[in-house]
């Protein structure tokens, strides 16, 4: 979320109070609002990571492990250690919100765990492209590996990322409306 001396920063706070003046809600509903938004947003992406991060923690404990080799070896650390900052950042929101309350930050609270909970996204993008290389090269062992993990990644970044910035930007300048062509 841009401060006031970013660019940006302006836009955001007219739609924001856009966005109340529509809700008529005050500056305290909104923030109270968009913070639990945001921890469903939290829940359901955290459901994911814990699972394929437990699932990540269990691999090196198999038997099949020790024969993986040197550049496998590699992958797998690179991917538990992005699995540990995706949880990182997911559980962020959380860690903030419980240190600041009750010192009236919530408007700021929701901005910063916002921007963890991205980061987190990220982070999840990274852990799983680095999870599925790793199991697509033990499974495959050939020259489809990386078309195959290219075209995943391609379909993530098209659905976490690509549709809501192209929906944002269609519809910004619309009020939130959809434009009839």
């Amino acid at each position: 979320m841009p401060t006031d001396g970013e660019p940006g920063a302006r836009q955001q706070a007219e739609a924001g109070d856009r966005d109340r003046d529509q809700r008529h809600e005050t500056p305290a509903q909104r923030a109270d609002r968009r913070w639990g938004e945001l921890l469903q947003e939290v829940r359901v992406t955290q459901t994911g990571v814990q699972i394929l991060f437990g699932f990540l923690l269990t691999v090196v404990f198999t038997p099949r492990f020790a024969a993986l080799g040197t550049v496998d070896r590699v992958i797998y650390i690179v991917t538990v250690m992005l699995g540990a900052a995706t949880t990182g950042a997911l559980v962020g929101p959380v860690a903030f919100h419980r240190i600041v309350t009750g010192h009236r930050l919530k408007p700021q609270t929701v901005a910063w765990a916002a921007r963890l909970t991205l980061s987190g996204v990220v982070l999840l993008l990274a852990t799983v492209a680095a999870a599925l290389l790793l199991i697509l090269r033990i499974a495959l062992h050939n020259a489809a590996v990386p078309w195959l993990l290219a075209a995943v990644v391609a379909w993530l970044v098209l659905c976490w990322f690509a549709l809501p910035w192209w929906a944002l930007r269609r519809y910004e300048h619309k009020g939130g409306h959809e434009h009839k062509e």
